[in-house]
C-alpha cells in the first residue's frame, strides 16, 4: 500500500499535471480558418497539421500559449495519392510537419512573447499564390489589427517569376544575395517593391521591417483565404 507521503506527493504531482493542463487550454490561441475561395484549399499548420477546405468550409484550431516560428498557409490543386499540392505542398503530405513549398502566401506569427505580447505578419517572402487576410477576432486597438495581401499578383506576376498557380519570391528563382536571399544587410529591389506595392502590410523581402503586427497574448485570429 501506498504510505500517506507517498498519497501526498502522488497527489500533488496529479494537481500540478491538472493545473498545468487547465492554465495551457485556457491560454490557448484560437484561429479560426476560413476559405472563401471559390475553390478548395489545403490548409496548412505548423503546428497544426493540415486540413481539406472545400468553399465557404472552416478549420479551428487551438495553438499552446508560448508557441514561435509558427506558420499556417494554404495549398493548392493537391493531390495526396501522388504528386503532392502545385504550390505549398508539405512533402506530399495533408498533415503538415514542417513548411510549406515557395511560392504560397504565409502567416507567421509567435505567441506571448516579448511583455507577453503576440507578434505576427503575413509574408510573400516566400512568394504569393492565395490572397489571405489575418488578424484578431475583435477590435483591440493599437497595433493589434488586420494584415492582408489580396491584390492580383498572379495575374500581374513578373514572367521570370511566373510559376503555375503563383508567383514566385525572386529568391527562389535566382538564389543570390542580390535579392537579399541569404544574409542581411540588404536592400529592397524591383522585385520587391513589386510584392510591396500591391502588398504593403506584407513582409516583401528579408529585411523587411515595415509590416509586423502585435497583440495582447491571448488574443485569438481568423485567417481568410480569399477574403
Amino acid at each position: 500500500m501506498m504510505s500517506s507521503s507517498s498519497k501526498m506527493s502522488y497527489l500533488g504531482t496529479l494537481s500540478l499535471i491538472i493545473i498545468s493542463t487547465l492554465l495551457i487550454t485556457t491560454n490557448a490561441a484560437n484561429f479560426r480558418i476560413k476559405n472563401n475561395c471559390p475553390y478548395v484549399v489545403w490548409a496548412a499548420a505548423s503546428p497544426g497539421g493540415g486540413r481539406q477546405l472545400n468553399p465557404n468550409d472552416g478549420w479551428s484550431l487551438d495553438v499552446a500559449p508560448g508557441t514561435k516560428y509558427a506558420r499556417i498557409w494554404g495549398r493548392t490543386n493537391c493531390n495526396f495519392g501522388g504528386g503532392g499540392c502545385e504550390t505549398g505542398d508539405c512533402n506530399g503530405q495533408l498533415e503538415c510537419k514542417g513548411y510549406g513549398k515557395a511560392p504560397n502566401t504565409v502567416v507567421e506569427y509567435a505567441l506571448n512573447q516579448f511583455n507577453n505580447y503576440d507578434y505576427y505578419d503575413i509574408s510573400v517572402i516566400d512568394g504569393f499564390n492565395i490572397p489571405m487576410e489575418f488578424g484578431p477576432t475583435t477590435d483591440v486597438g493599437g497595433e493589434c489589427k488586420l494584415s492582408s495581401c489580396t491584390a492580383d499578383i498572379i495575374g500581374q506576376c513578373p514572367d521570370p517569376l511566373k510559376f503555375p498557380g503563383g508567383c514566385n519570391n525572386p529568391c527562389t528563382v535566382y538564389k543570390t544575395n542580390e535579392y537579399c536571399c541569404y544574409q542581411e544587410p540588404c536592400n529592397p529591389t524591383d522585385y520587391s517593391r513589386f510584392f510591396k506595392e500591391r502588398c504593403p502590410a506584407s513582409l516583401s523581402y528579408k529585411a523587411d521591417k515595415t509590416a509586423n503586427y502585435s497583440c495582447p497574448g491571448g488574443t485569438n485570429y481568423k485567417v481568410v483565404f480569399c477574403p
